[in-house]
């Protein structure tokens, strides 16, 4: 009766949706249904996340919702909060908040359990809780348990579900409104809720599981496909730079099998809030379990040494060239085309190189000192190992020998193959060997995979 209540609500639009986290996943989701007439309510316990939205300032990566973002404000249809707010009306409180790995004195559910219990702090009977973060086996069984010790009883008067995020930061192909979504639901009316929100999100694509925890090992399984395929390239690069061969060329090659293959590329190692995180919740389970998941965890290793390769190369190559030892490490975001920082390969080369005497610089044209603080946290470093360059202008790359490229943005496409073509640098370590080769160049090239 309650979730039939809270049915009709929704397809009379006479309901609230609280957004808990205004990340990369919550923000444009926020936008997207406050655009669509749903009255949002965005939360964040970042009191300077919310002040700079309240100020209409936007990271880079989100200024493509601004028109948006600013009409929705201007509407009163999403209105910005660090902390939920006491309604008549029926809610639904949608979890986009971070999860740490797992160790021995943070548990992976921590901002999870947090939102939720700030959530029920207002809840009526009626009320969905939809989890989107990604989560640890078994986490939506404990949620469950926190909701019904506050007098609910899901499926019958208070609904749950959890439809993990599926994102991609700058791939202009998949995007929050064509990719499906695996969802798991308590109850045939929650499904139904989830269903008519998501419409405006996916147009309703959602993939209904049975139990909650196939949907939170299907979420695991997808980003450790990802760590283990990124590992087995690596690998590759490693045994063709051993081989004198180029890696490319094999990929390129072996993608012309029209079954039974899915190219990847090497790089410097998978990073970013997903990759290098949710397969541990498969091999945390696993353990409890007594089993095994060996090629998770070779993929770990093997992913978290190639920065530590990379250097290995680096220096070989400056001391044979007789170079003096100061270096340039350009694009640090995780990923090319986006500005999150967070567990990214660049970080972990320039703190290898620091440790090794090398005088480290480093340019993101994402980055900028005000952010030292944050990067550090995200990249589990207690102190900053590199001299921050705001451009790379000629008089600011005039004294460095060796640069090494972790991330080609696209708006330092150009200026880095003038570097090059001008052989304004002696040494150019390629990660993703992006630069096509010239012979006029007086640079000497090295590529990961040759």
């Amino acid at each position: 009766m309650y979730l039939e209540k809270t049915l009709n609500a929704v397809e009379t639009n006479s309901f609230i949706v609280e957004i808990f986290g205004l990340g990369y996943v919550g923000f444009p989701l926020a936008v997207k249904l406050s655009s669509s007439g749903f009255n949002v309510i965005g939360i964040d316990v970042n009191s300077k996340r919310i002040e700079r939205l309240k100020d209409n300032v936007l990271m880079d990566s989100e200024l493509s919702l601004k028109e948006q973002f600013l009409q929705s404000r201007k509407e009163k249809k999403l209105l910005l909060s660090e902390s939920p707010l006491e309604s008549k009306f029926s809610k639904i409180g949608i979890i986009c908040v971070p999860t740490p790995i797992p160790q021995d004195d943070v548990k992976s559910d921590i901002f999870v359990r947090k939102a939720v219990e700030n959530f029920l702090e207002f809840a009526k009977k009626g009320d969905v809780i939809i989890l989107e973060s990604s989560i640890e086996v078994g986490t939506t069984d404990i949620i469950q348990k926190i909701i019904e010790s506050k007098n609910f009883t899901v499926k019958e008067d208070f609904g749950l579900c959890f439809c993990p995020e599926r994102i991609d930061p700058s791939n202009k192909e998949w995007g929050i409104e064509n990719i499906p979504r695996v969802i798991f639901c308590s109850d045939d009316s929650s499904f139904k809720i989830a269903k008519k929100i998501y419409e405006n999100v996916n147009k309703g694509n959602l993939i209904r599981v049975k139990d909650s925890m196939s949907a939170e090992v299907v979420k695991s399984f997808e980003n450790a496909f990802r760590l283990v395929n990124i590992s087995l390239v690596n690998e590759l690069a490693i045994l063709c730079d051993k081989l004198g061969i180029s890696v490319k060329e094999v990929i390129d090659a072996a993608s012309t099998k029209p079954f039974g293959f899915l190219p990847h590329y090497p790089g410097a190692g998978a990073g970013g809030h997903c990759i290098p995180k949710d397969p541990i919740f498969l091999l945390e389970s696993a353990k409890k379990k007594g089993v095994n998941f060996e090629t998770i965890y070779n993929a770990l290793l093997v992913n978290s040494s190639m920065p530590k390769y990379i250097c290995d190369s680096i220096e070989e190559t400056t001391s044979r060239m007789n170079l003096k030892k100061t270096i340039l490490v350009c694009g640090l975001s995780y990923k090319a085309n986006v500005e999150d920082m967070r567990d990214s390969a660049s970080f972990k080369i320039m703190d290898e190189l620091n440790k090794r005497n090398f005088k480290v610089y480093g340019y993101d044209p994402f980055f900028n000192n005000a952010l030292t603080e944050k990067y550090l946290i995200e990249n589990h470093l207690n102190e900053k190992t590199f001299i921050t360059l705001d451009n790379l202008n000629d008089d600011k790359i005039r004294e460095i020998e060796c640069m090494c490229v972790v991330q080609h943005h696209e708006q330092t496409e150009k200026r880095l193959n003038q570097i090059y073509e001008g052989g304004q640098i002696p040494f150019i370590y390629d990660c993703q060997n992006k630069f096509q080769k010239i012979k006029a160049s007086k640079t000497t090239l090295l590529s990961l995979g040759t």
